[in-house]
Parts: structure tokens; C-alpha cells; sequence
């Protein structure tokens, strides 16, 4: 009767569990079988058994069989949610992998139709225009001058307007103590002259030339590393005209950023003219696009410009407004500002000079432990006997505003210094 009643509960538990498959069946009925037996056992010696052993013993074999019944539907669960979590992702990957080919493959496929549309056009027809014809030719030359003035130059395209300053009620006489015969001292964001004398004299402008001459180089050059070879021409010129030097050698291939530091650092001749020459193949053509410039900065009718290098020329003149204007758009080009303010430079390695050459900004050098109230930023000095000692530099105040200070006619270099110094003690709060 117990093994009925264990079929019994087997089948009531296999009808409550019908999902279960073939071989957890067989399982169940292996475990009951075996129960069976050992029951067969028992009762062949029932008599000498305690009943409540044999009650405990049934109550452990009917625990198995829950447990073992329990384990099947977990595992049965449990492999059940793998089949459908694994398929659905296998699936959704799949597909992801053969969006993302066909995505690649459009994108390589219309960049290449676009890459042949336009060599076509170009080369087949313009505007509906065969390649051969003058209106083909005139529209990608239009073309041509459009890709080239994206290109940014160094230190990118200023928008800034050029500095104008004027002045008024309030504007004062430079101080007794300053040698200088002309100066100007300008507060640049409010654009007013705070101290001058003969600001707008025509003087030589000397080496101040070279501010000029790196603004239109920036403007017209795009890779500071870039190679140039010095010429015999170049080397003759600084040595015919008595011109300080950067001291390149003939044949020497030095980098472009070295032309431009060569250029301010210590005023090298040769440094300029190698950067006349690299933008526009001679001094001649170089200083056309410097006059050009100061059309641009309005200050046509007041300076002109002979040379890129600051030699003394009748017709080569400025005032020292004018030049406080070039310097300030200078400054206002990130790559020029940086030249400008640098107090040491050493230039890249060559055969000739495998160490580089180092050079100083003797004027930035020797004014930092000045009292300016404030800090001196960025200064080009110049010297013709025409014009002695003159300097043009960029200060910032306690203030934290930009002023700009010219002078020429200075007694001496240290004079010229000392002259800056006292202006900005004048001027500065």
C-alpha cells in the first residue's frame, strides 16, 4: 500500500510538473524504484523494526524526491531563459554586424563617387564647360584662391580692426626726464594717447622696420618648420649694408621659425631678408606686400617702407604713431606676439651649427628687473644714425590692461631703456 501511495504521489507530482522532459521522468521513477526496494526489504523484517524508524526513513526518501524534483525545474528554468536570452542577442548581433558593413561600405563607396565627381568635373567640365576652355581655366583658378585662403597662416587671420588712438584734454607731455625726442605712450583699449611728443613727426624707423617685416610674413606663411637656405646674397647684404646678424652661414638650411626669431631677436639682417625671399622671392616684391599692409592699417599717408631691413632711405620713414599701430597688430598675431615677447631663442641644429645659435632679447632682458609698474611683454628696438636709439614695446599694468610705448631719438641704448622705464612710471597706475 505505501508503494501505491508513493505512485500515486509520483504521478500527482509528474501531472503538477508535466513540463518536465523524458529523461527527468525516468530520473524520478529510478529514485521511486529504488525506494520501492528497499521498502520490500523492510518489510521483510518489519517485525523486528521500530515504526518510527521506518517513518523517519520515509520521511528523508520523500525529502529526496522533493529536492530531486525542485533541481529539475531550477536546471529545466534555467535553460529555458538560455535559449531565449542567447538567440534573441546572437540575433540582434548579427544584424548589428551586417548594418555597420553596409554603413562603412555607403560611406567609402559616396566618398569615392564624390572624389570622381570632382576630378571629373574638373577635368571633363566646369559649369557645364569643357576643362580646355578659358571659362573652365578662369573658374578653377577662382577655385584654387579659395582653397589657399582657408589655409590659416601663422598664427591664424587677425579680425581685430587696427589700433586707432587720439588725444585729448587729459593727454600729457612726456616727462622731463626722457631723453627721447619723440615718443608715445597709448592706453590700447581705450584707444587714447596718454603722454606724447612729436608722436607724429616723420622719423627713420630703423630696425622697429622688422615688426612690419614679420606681421606680412605670418600672414603669407604657413609651416614654421619649413626649411630655407641661405644665399650668398643674403650673407652679403648684412656684411655690405654693416647690419647686425643672426650669423647664418652661406648654404646653411635653417628652419623658418629660426628666420623669424633670427629677425628679433637679434636683429639679424640676414633673418630678414631669408624671410623676404622665402615669402616672396625677393626683397623688392617682399616690401611691396609691406606697403600694401599699412594701406590696410591706414597708415599709407604718413609711412612707406624701402627696405624689410630698417636701412636709413629718404623715402623709408614712419612716425612713432604709426609704428605703436604695426606693433599692435603684431601682438595681436598669436605667432608674432610670441616671437616678440621672447626673451632667448636657440635655433634648430644644422651642419654648421649643430648646437643652433643662441640669441637674446637684450631690451626684454634688461628692463624685467625695472620697476614698470606692471610687466614689459613684448619689444623690438632699432638704430640708424638718422634716427639713434628707438624701441616700440607691449607692457601690461598692475592693471591688467595693454599699453603700448615708442620712442626714438634716444641718447643711447641704455638711455632708451631707462626712457621706457620712466614713461611707465609716469603713465601707470
Amino acid at each position: 500500500m505505501s508503494t501505491n501511495r508513493d505512485e500515486l504521489a509520483f504521478m500527482d507530482s509528474t501531472e503538477e510538473n508535466s513540463q518536465l522532459s523524458a529523461e527527468e521522468i525516468a530520473a524520478v521513477l529510478a529514485d521511486t524504484l529504488e525506494g520501492t526496494y528497499q521498502f520490500g526489504s523492510e518489510r521483510f523484517d518489519e517485525e523486528t523494526q521500530d515504526s518510527a524508524a521506518y517513518e523517519r526513513e520515509e520521511k528523508e526518501r520523500q525529502a529526496r524526491r522533493r529536492n530531486r524534483l525542485k533541481e529539475m525545474r531550477r536546471r529545466k528554468k534555467q535553460q529555458e531563459w538560455m535559449r531565449r536570452l542567447l538567440i534573441p542577442c546572437v540575433v540582434v548581433l548579427i544584424i548589428c554586424i551586417i548594418l555597420i558593413g553596409k554603413g562603412i561600405g555607403s560611406l567609402i563607396k559616396q566618398q569615392q563617387k564624390s572624389k570622381v565627381s570632382y576630378n571629373l568635373a574638373l577635368e571633363f567640365s566646369v559649369a557645364g564647360c569643357y576643362a580646355d576652355s578659358d571659362i573652365a581655366d578662369n573658374i578653377k583658378n577662382t577655385i584654387s584662391r579659395l582653397c589657399a585662403q582657408n589655409v590659416q597662416p601663422l598664427g591664424g587671420k587677425s579680425v581685430l580692426p587696427p589700433l586707432t588712438a587720439t588725444a585729448d584734454a587729459k593727454t600729457a607731455l612726456l616727462n622731463s626726464e626722457v631723453v627721447s625726442k619723440n615718443g608715445v605712450f597709448i592706453d590700447v583699449e581705450a584707444g587714447r594717447i596718454m603722454g606724447q611728443r612729436d608722436a607724429q613727426t616723420r622719423i627713420s624707423p630703423a630696425s622697429m622696420t622688422k615688426i612690419l617685416t614679420i606681421l606680412v610674413a605670418a600672414e603669407h606663411i604657413t609651416d614654421a618648420e619649413d626649411r630655407f637656405e641661405i644665399t650668398r646674397d643674403i650673407t652679403d647684404y648684412s656684411y655690405t649694408n654693416k647690419c647686425s646678424s643672426m650669423g647664418f652661414e652661406i648654404g646653411e638650411r635653417v628652419t623658418v621659425r629660426d628666420l623669424f626669431y633670427g629677425t628679433v631677436l637679434p636683429s639679424g639682417a640676414d633673418a630678414a631678408l631669408g624671410l623676404a625671399v622665402y615669402v616672396a622671392g625677393s626683397q623688392e616684391n617682399f616690401v611691396a606686400l609691406m606697403n600694401q599692409k599699412l594701406e590696410e592699417l591706414g597708415l599709407s599717408d604718413s609711412s612707406h617702407f624701402t627696405n624689410c631691413v630698417g636701412l636709413y632711405d629718404e623715402n623709408h620713414y614712419s612716425t612713432v604713431y604709426d609704428m605703436a599701430v604695426i606693433l599692435k597688430a603684431a601682438c595681436d598675431n598669436s605667432f608674432c606676439r610670441e616671437v616678440l615677447s621672447a626673451h632667448t631663442y636657440t635655433s634648430s641644429a644644422t651642419e654648421q651649427h649643430p648646437e643652433g645659435i643662441i640669441t637674446s632679447n637684450w631690451f626684454l632682458r634688461k628692463i624685467e628687473d625695472k620697476d614698470t609698474h606692471g610687466e614689459v611683454l613684448c619689444a623690438k628696438t632699432g638704430y640708424v644714425l638718422q634716427s639713434e636709439n628707438c624701441a616700440a614695446s607691449l607692457s601690461v599694468g598692475k592693471d591688467g590692461k595693454e599699453y603700448i610705448c615708442v620712442t626714438a631719438h634716444s641718447s643711447g641704448a641704455w638711455q632708451c631703456i631707462y626712457d621706457h622705464v620712466t614713461l611707465c612710471q609716469q603713465f601707470l597706475p
